[in-house]
């Protein structure tokens, strides 16, 4: 796979290129866009070639035996997180933010509190909101660039209204790789107030070397309670095929959520389970592997940039591709720095306080992107701050 080659993607309905301009005011023509969690490489071949089959056949019907597909999502979380998923518990949805959505919908009642441990991934408050329910905000301790789980904070915060938490394993922004012990003290957390635990997984193929995910499904005495939410869009980069996993081992659960499933209507798009049945494939994982290489060089590349720049700290990237970056010790009010990144840069990255309490002085970087792009980001960004070196 050539991870070099420079994919112009505007002007093709691509959210991260084209609405980069009216979004953040950054140049369409000369902005470099890092801010949309996708990647600007094309999946591997045994996806292209799946969905090359299904334009020769020519007829796009309704999908009827879906037993590859199930069997693929069953051999991928076996091979590759030591996860033995019983078919009868997943669920495809229309993405993971529509899968979370679906978990709130089932599992708790308007005015109901969901908790998150913030700054995290700027889609669940949103959902959180639309659906009447409290955005509960744990705040995460940040100790020296690294995130940590402060649970006698959490539990002081809890008024018994809390009925869910969401929970990002691995962590967006922060890129943490959560160990086992502090997994058990989240689902021991969930259990004394009772909540449903939600754990979004859609990451937990992107792990760099030197740290190894579990999967909450193996942490001990947590299946009563327990929704694990996974999906090949992030990992293969088909994140336009809307589909995601929601996987239940509880049968109580799992009911609760097949009635709202059937209530609304859905049902999963032929092409997202064509593309899955694919990735989740010895080709597939080949290529991801291939691909963890690179960005772990991007990382490498990145993150040295950044952190020579007096003032601005990359927090350390143990999975997905996605840096995020501290700029409180520039001294610059928020505004300042932005201004810098997307004016005098012409970058477009994610500003920090969308992801909740602790984001504040972050931005966020795509950082899956061609390494020339990524040295030119580098460039500007060490030139944008030049008056600080």
């Amino acid at each position: 796979m050539d991870f070099d080659e420079i994919i112009d993607r505007r002007g093709t309905h691509c959210a991260k290129w084209d609405k980069m301009e009216p979004i953040y005011g950054v140049p369409a023509d000369t902005g470099i866009a890092m801010w949309v969690a996708d990647m600007d490489f094309r999946p591997p071949a045994v996806v292209q070639n799946a969905l090359q089959d299904m334009l020769d056949h020519g007829v796009y019907g309704y999908f009827g035996d879906d037993s590859k597909y199930l069997a693929a999502i069953q051999w991928w979380m076996e091979n590759r997180h030591g996860w033995k998923v019983d078919k009868d518990w997943i669920f495809t949805t229309h993405g993971l933010v529509n899968g979370a959505a679906m978990c709130i919908d089932a599992f708790t009642k308007p005015g109901d509190g969901v908790v998150l441990f913030t700054p995290v991934y700027h889609a669940f408050a949103r959902i959180i909101s639309a659906a009447d329910r409290k955005v509960v905000e744990c705040e995460m301790v940040n100790n020296d660039g690294r995130y940590e789980l402060d649970f006698d904070a959490y539990d002081a915060q809890m008024t018994g209204n809390e009925t869910m938490l969401v929970f990002c394993s691995p962590h967006n922004p922060g890129g943490r790789v959560w160990t086992k012990d502090e997994l058990a003290q989240v689902a021991a957390f969930a259990k004394r107030h009772d909540l449903v635990l939600v754990s979004d997984e859609i990451h937990h193929d992107l792990v760099f070397p030197g740290t190894t995910h579990t999967a909450m499904a193996l942490i001990d005495d947590v299946q009563d309670r327990l929704v694990m939410m996974t999906a090949t869009t992030k990992t293969f980069n088909i994140a336009g095929s809307h589909s995601g996993n929601v996987i239940i081992p509880d049968p109580k659960l799992r009911a609760l959520f097949a009635a709202r499933m059937n209530a609304m209507g859905l049902s999963p798009n032929s092409f997202g389970l064509v593309m899955a049945t694919a990735a989740y494939s010895p080709e597939g994982a080949a290529w991801v592997d291939e691909l963890i290489a690179y960005l772990n060089d991007n990382r490498r590349i990145f993150d040295a940039t950044i952190n020579a720049i007096p003032g601005l700290k990359s927090m350390p990237l143990e999975s997905t591709y996605l840096a995020w970056v501290d700029f409180e010790g520039t001294g610059m009010d928020r505004s300042e720095f932005t201004k810098r990144v997307e004016e005098t840069a012409a970058i477009a990255a994610n500003h920090g306080p969308t992801f909740g309490k602790g984001g504040e002085t972050f931005m966020r970087f795509n950082i899956a992107t061609p390494r020339a792009r990524v040295e030119e980001a580098c460039n500007r960004l060490r030139d944008a701050f030049s008056d600080l070196q």
